[in-house]
């Protein structure tokens, strides 16, 4: 079967910190494979090889992929993809919207709907989130 995942093109060499902070929130094991002594750097300048080149950050129902490398197809400062946490209940939804949240920007509080309960934000590398979960 197939499946869909997240690769997020992260600035200023944020990509291992970032990653590491969402392994704190979902868990999951997180891989990090530097520029430098990889079998790529040498095709990177001296300015890069301090970046990560791929991380990948796995759990049973996910898979997170990024990198520090830039990507000429996608402009400006914020990510254009929006990522969604499905949560078992409305707790979980308060807490990880609440770590998300920390040093980002909330788009909207948490509030419950005629769908559920949700929450917005922008992290703070520019990633946004929708916190969901179908409990009201």
């Amino acid at each position: 079967m197939s499946k869909i995942s997240a690769y997020i093109n992260f600035r200023n060499n944020q990509c291992g910190e970032a990653m590491t902070f969402y392994q704190s929130i979902l868990g999951g094991e997180l891989s990090l494979m530097p520029v430098k002594g990889s079998p790529m750097q040498d095709s990177f300048p001296a300015e890069a090889q301090e970046g990560v080149l791929h991380a990948d950050l796995t759990g049973s129902d996910f898979s997170i992929l990024g990198t520090d490398m830039p990507n000429p197809n996608i402009q400006g400062t914020v990510g254009i993809v929006s990522l969604t946490i499905t949560c078992a209940n409305k707790a979980e939804v308060h807490e990880k919207f609440a770590k998300l949240a920390d040093g980002g920007k909330v788009v909207h509080e948490v509030m419950t709907f005629f769908a559920g309960t949700m929450g917005n934000v922008v992290d703070k590398y520019g990633i946004g989130w929708g916190v969901f979960t179908e409990e009201r």
